[in-house]
């Protein structure tokens, strides 16, 4: 089940916290809880994922890029990702979780997530993001434009455009 509950709390504290700008970083605390657990007594990978949900929201209300989604009535699609697990986190561990969006393309935003146990990053994700309306895919330069900043993104580090190069060869449909 989604953690309606702690998305609830996230947006209510982003809500107290001071406006962000497009690019600057959204920090919020996580902690692993029972029910987050998998088989082997660590952080569900599924859930790993939910939980980066509870950090591009905030992040979205603190930028401004909420208001103009409602103020559009525009929606935004995850429609990518790749992440990598690099250390184990177990039941009541405390994480810090942080967020940022890294630019845009023609067609997608990039967002860049990272969970923190001290010093040790436990997993990090690249999201890929659509901004959706009735009518079809919306070109990120006119949320940009929206929400008054320049239609230009800066340039995507070279390890994303890398992923987004090597996702472009996939096979789609995959074969049967």
């Amino acid at each position: 089940m989604y953690p309606f509950v702690r998305m609830a709390l996230e947006m209510a504290r982003a809500r107290r916290l001071p406006k962000l700008g497009v690019f600057d970083t959204h920090v919020s605390q996580v902690r692993c809880w029972p029910w987050d657990l998998d088989p082997w007594m660590e952080l569900n990978n599924g859930r790993t994922l939910t939980l980066y949900d509870l950090g591009r929201l905030p992040l979205a209300r603190r930028t401004g890029f909420e208001d103009t989604l409602l103020a559009k009535r525009w929606g935004l699609a995850v429609v990518g990702s790749t992440t990598r697990y690099r250390r184990r986190v177990t039941v009541m561990a405390k994480l810090e979780m942080r967020t940022r969006c890294i630019g845009w393309d023609a067609r997608f935003v990039y967002m860049e997530q990272s969970m923190w146990k001290g010093e040790d990053c436990t997993s990090h994700v690249l999201i890929r993001s659509a901004i959706v309306s009735k009518v079809g895919m919306v070109p990120p330069r006119d949320m940009a434009v929206a929400m008054g900043i320049g239609p230009e993104s800066p340039a995507l580090p070279a390890w994303v455009q890398a992923w987004i190069e090597a996702d472009a060869t996939r096979l789609w449909p995959p074969a049967r």
